[in-house]
């Protein structure tokens, strides 16, 4: 893995917390998270310094909410899932897709936004209608993520080439300058890179039905459910919803994954849910 850089979010004024959230995560603690910064909209480097994006928006919001100062260390994608095992730091803050494979070996909270998969392609390209219609092509993609998995499935049934980069900027720039003819990603970063840059736009769209979530080590089970309940909080008073507008120029869908507070700790339907009622304690 290489050298990790390292950026500080410091909340202000700690909001109030429930006696049973201090049990864990104590106000004036701090905390390390891992993203893999570049990954747009998610988690991007500032030109003067420091980081921004919609995770950085809702990691903020949490250490606010705790008292709790996060160090974000920038770790690439391929490696980011051995190096929480590893403990080098504490959760996973960047958007990874909850599949009943990964909860094998992470412990994951409920999800906070929607994934879909869709392509990027140039502008001046024609629009890609059908799966069937990616035959042939070059597709570039962020190595070791959920979307090359679906590319490596794929790629024998549609003749794909599969070119992988460390970060994500370099994939959507393969597109630009012609080494590929599509990028694959979440819609978020697929369309936030096509807002970007005129010469870009999106096509085709995989339907998934899942959804980015947190992860944490297979013991970290309180530790999970206590960032949990504060990103509940977070659905049920609107934070969420804001965060979409601001950084997708459209509300929340009603019943998306954004707003929508699950029963139990984690993601339903897969290992490491608990399906123990609680009520969120927003204070």
């Amino acid at each position: 893995m290489r050298n990790i850089q390292k950026y500080f979010i410091s909340s202000s004024i700690a909001m109030a917390a429930s006696v049973m959230l201090m049990a864990v995560v104590h106000a004036g603690e701090k905390m390390v998270v891992a993203a893999d910064v570049g990954f747009a909209p998610h988690v991007m480097a500032k030109p003067g310094g420091g980081v921004e994006g919609y995770n950085v928006d809702m990691i903020e919001e949490i250490g606010k909410r705790l008292g709790v100062e996060f160090e974000i260390v920038d770790v690439e994608w391929s490696g980011i899932f051995a190096g929480l095992n590893a403990k080098k730091y504490d959760f996973i803050m960047a958007p990874t897709t909850v599949t009943p494979e990964r909860a094998k070996k992470m412990l994951f909270m409920e999800g906070y936004l929607d994934s879909e998969m869709v392509f990027l392609i140039k502008e001046s390209a024609a629009h890609i209608a059908s799966e069937a219609q990616l035959k042939g092509k070059t597709v570039a993609v962020n190595k070791g993520n959920i979307y090359d998995k679906w590319l490596t499935e794929h790629q024998d049934k549609l003749n794909l080439t599969i070119e992988r980069y460390g970060k994500n900027a370099d994939a959507i720039l393969a597109v630009q300058s012609g080494r590929a003819d599509a990028y694959l990603a979440s819609g978020s970063a697929s369309g936030w890179a096509a807002q970007q840059n005129p010469l870009l736009k999106t096509s085709l769209v995989v339907r998934t039905g899942r959804y980015f979530s947190a992860p944490f080590r297979l013991e970290d089970v309180e530790l999970r459910n206590r960032i949990e309940r504060v990103v509940e909080c977070m659905k049920l008073d609107g934070f969420f919803s804001k965060l979409h507008e601001k950084w997708f120029a459209s509300p929340a869908g009603a019943g998306s994954t954004m707003v929508t507070v699950e029963a139990g700790y984690g993601a339903p339907g897969i290992e490491g849910h608990v399906a123990t009622f609680h009520r969120p304690d927003c204070g």
